[in-house]
């Protein structure tokens, strides 16, 4: 009886790794670089985002909302600087406390 234990157990751990390491191969597969590039995305309630995605040398902030998506600002990859991008995601940080206080507050 112990050895059907035994064996169970080794089973079961051989099929969990077999798992984790499909999963490794598989992310390490989506790692390429593709056309388009999320730089950053910040949810603002069910199914309501700002996204910034990188296509080529340009950057667009894009508005998503369950029904529509709206391109909101394009910027030049040259145009912005570090500090440029900090306070673009500073700004999008606010806006998200602003939007958790608001729900706070009903």
């Amino acid at each position: 009886m112990t050895d059907l234990y035994i064996q169970m157990v080794i089973a079961l751990a051989g099929v969990v790794g077999l798992i984790f390491i499909i999963g490794f191969i598989l992310k390490k597969k989506q790692l390429k670089p593709g056309i388009i590039n999320v730089v950053s995305y910040q949810p603002f309630g069910a199914r309501k985002a700002i996204v910034a995605l990188r296509i080529g040398k340009e950057i667009l902030l894009v508005g998503i909302t369950p029904t529509d998506l709206k391109l909101l600002k394009t910027y030049h990859e040259k145009d912005l600087e570090a500090d440029t991008v900090r306070d673009l995601n500073d700004k999008l940080v606010r806006l998200k406390n602003i939007k958790e206080t608001l729900y706070e507050s009903k």
